[in-house]
């Protein structure tokens, strides 16, 4: 049970890291509450069953064509969508709410209901002291840990990786230092999208695709991001990592823990907003203090 335990708060915290740091990101530099997050990650995981069972292409060209639709889906929706709202808090929040709606209903109205499944990239496993390890688990667990390393280095080599991090830092700074603010935040929006797209395409051979798949890790990836600290990418890798064993302890250890875990998570995300507001590692923003 303790390997059961390991194998699945990786993969879990793996997925929550993804979701989490894409969704700190967009909040960290433009400000935003990307309700909708998780819902692209839907639409991508829809997008390699459509390109996989529906046109029969292979699994890696349906992967990189999901995740380059949604990304520009992303980019569509933040130009014409969000940007015109951007300084309205609540409207934003409003709006990707319904935005996220809106994609869960047009899945459901070309692919229905129903539960449907995309086959692994790789079949197998191995047995360590009578655990099964799939090699498909391993190869989620290398791909999320790869993308991560390529996003740390994008953020600390990179010119763009400095502007995204001047604007998370400090808008009006950034502005004065001849940062275009607008294009920076598009860019970022695009990788934030891009990041959930990728956990949508890796996980999906792990999962049930179905057009409420957003709602669940929503709830998740909220609870990490608050534990973590509102825009602090650190927090939501720590976090994630966090509440992915605490889901997997539940799971495991509780009868019926499987039906709880969205309630832990929003009793822990409860407990740090009384506790510590701003999370381990979030700091109060200037304008709020």
């Amino acid at each position: 049970m303790l390997l059961d335990i390991v194998v699945s708060g990786l993969i879990s915290g793996s997925m929550f890291a993804l979701l989490a740091i894409g969704f700190s990101l967009i909040f960290g530099v433009a400000r935003i509450v990307n309700i909708a997050h998780t819902a692209f990650y839907m639409v991508a995981a829809y997008c390699i069953f459509f390109f996989t069972q529906r046109m029969g292409l292979g699994s890696i060209i349906s992967m990189l064509l999901a995740i380059v639709m949604v990304i520009c889906l992303g980019l569509l929706t933040y130009r014409f969508f969000i940007e015109p709202i951007r300084e309205h808090e609540a409207a934003v929040l409003i709006g990707t709410i319904a935005l996220a709606i809106a994609m869960q209903e047009v899945m459901l109205l070309i692919f229905t209901g129903d539960f449907l499944s995309v086959p692994s990239l790789v079949g197998g496993f191995f047995s360590i002291m009578n655990v099964k390890i799939f090699y498909q688990q391993l190869l989620t667990f290398g791909a999320v840990v790869a993308v991560l390393l390529a996003l740390w280095l994008m953020l600390m080599k990179t010119r763009l990786g400095l502007a995204i991090r001047c604007m998370a830092e400090d808008r009006e700074v950034a502005n004065l230092m001849g940062i275009n603010e607008r294009l920076v935040a598009m860019a970022t929006m695009g990788i934030s999208v891009g990041l959930a797209a990728f956990t949508g395409a890796v996980v999906v051979p792990l999962t049930i695709v179905n057009p409420f798949m957003w709602m669940e890790p929503l709830i998740i990836m909220m609870a990490v991001v608050v534990l973590g600290g509102l825009g602090s990418l650190k927090g939501s890798f720590l976090g994630a990592y966090i509440l992915g064993f605490t889901e997997a302890l539940v799971v495991f250890l509780i009868p019926k823990g499987a039906f709880l875990k969205g309630s832990v998570a929003l009793s822990i995300m409860i407990l740090v907003l009384i506790l510590r507001p701003e999370g381990l590692f979030g700091i109060a923003f200037e304008e709020e203090r």
